[in-house]
C-alpha cells in the first residue's frame, strides 16, 4: 500500500466519521456539503427499499425531518473496508450503530439501530465526497427509558 492509498484511506474514514458527528449534532447543512451535488441516498429496512433521495436539498431535507423527531441522536461507527478503482472513485461499506431517543407521553423512547452504509465516493478537487449511499437498517430495537 502506497502513501497516495493510506491518505486516501484515511480521508475516506474521516469522511464517514464527520458524517455521524454532524447527525449527532443535527448540523444537517455541514452533512449535506459531504454529498456530490448529484448523490443519491436510498434506504433499506429488513433488506427491502424504502426511501430515495437526490441532491443535496432533497437529502438535507430527509436528514432534518428525521433527526428532528428525536432531542438525542448518537453514532458509533465501527469497521470501514474500501476498494479504489482509481485516485478518484472508490467504494466502501461501514457500520454503525445509531442510538436515537425521542419523547413520547412524558417518557424516554430509545430506538437503537444496526446499520451497514454501502457507499461510492468520488474525489473532487482535492475533497472526497459521498456521491451514493444505500444505508441498510439491519435491526433496531426499542426501549423505555425511566427517568
Amino acid at each position: 500500500m502506497n502513501t497516495n492509498e493510506l491518505t486516501n484511506r484515511l480521508e475516506l474514514k474521516e469522511l464517514v466519521d464527520t458524517f455521524s458527528i454532524l447527525a449527532d449534532t443535527k448540523d444537517v447543512a455541514q452533512q449535506v456539503l459531504l454529498f456530490k451535488e448529484d448523490a443519491v441516498v436510498t434506504s433499506y429496512r429488513n433488506e427491502k427499499i424504502g426511501n430515495t433521495y437526490q441532491g443535496r436539498q432533497e437529502i438535507g431535507q430527509a436528514f432534518s425531518n428525521y433527526l428532528n423527531l428525536f432531542h438525542i441522536v448518537y453514532h458509533i461507527n465501527g469497521q470501514q473496508t474500501l476498494a479504489f478503482t482509481d485516485d478518484t472513485h472508490a467504494t466502501g461499506i461501514a457500520y454503525c450503530q445509531v442510538v436515537l431517543i425521542r419523547d413520547e407521553n412524558g417518557k424516554d423512547i430509545q430506538l437503537t439501530q444496526g446499520v451497514r452504509y454501502h457507499d461510492s465516493y468520488e474525489k473532487i478537487d482535492g475533497k472526497w465526497l459521498i456521491a451514493k449511499r444505500e444505508s441498510n437498517f439491519m435491526w433496531s430495537r426499542t426501549d423505555t427509558i425511566e427517568k
